[in-house]
C-alpha cells in the first residue's frame, strides 16, 4: 500500500513520550481521550516512546486504520518533550522531523503573510 500523505489535512505530534507498546486501538484511544481529537479525522497523528529511534503514526484512511511503524538504524529524531503537548505540523517541519532536524528551525526563512500594497 502506497499512500500520498501531502494532501492529509493535519499532522499531529504527540509530544513527549508514548507507551509504543500500545496498538491502533491504545493510540485511537489516547488520542480521542486525552487531547480530545478525532482519531476519525483527515489527520496523521505521530508518536514515539523512550529511545526517539522509532516512531508510530497513525492514520483513518475511510475504511479503517493504517499504522506505519519505522525504526531508525543510526541517528534519533528531535522530538519535543512537553508530555501534556500535542502540536500540528506543517510538511515542512515533518520533513524536518524525519530527517533527524529539530521541528523549530530559526534560520529557515519563514513564510510571510500576505502584504497590502
Amino acid at each position: 500500500m502506497k499512500y500520498d500523505y501531502t494532501s492529509v489535512k493535519n499532522i499531529y505530534i504527540i509530544c513527549g513520550k508514548t507507551d509504543m507498546r500500545k496498538g491502533i486501538d491504545g493510540l485511537a484511544a489516547l488520542i480521542q481521550d486525552s487531547f480530545e481529537l478525532d482519531p476519525y479525522g483527515d489527520s496523521i497523528f505521530l508518536f514515539s516512546g523512550w529511545s526517539k529511534d522509532r516512531y508510530k503514526c497513525l492514520y483513518f484512511d475511510g475504511d479503517g486504520f493504517a499504522m506505519l511503524y519505522k525504526r531508525l538504524d543510526h541517528g534519533k529524531l528531535q522530538w519535543p518533550k512537553d508530555e501534556n503537548e500535542v502540536r500540528n505540523l506543517s510538511q515542512q517541519e515533518l520533513r524536518w522531523l524525519l530527517e533527524g532536524l529539530s521541528i523549530r528551525q530559526p534560520k529557515a526563512i519563514q513564510p510571510s503573510p500576505k502584504g497590502v500594497f
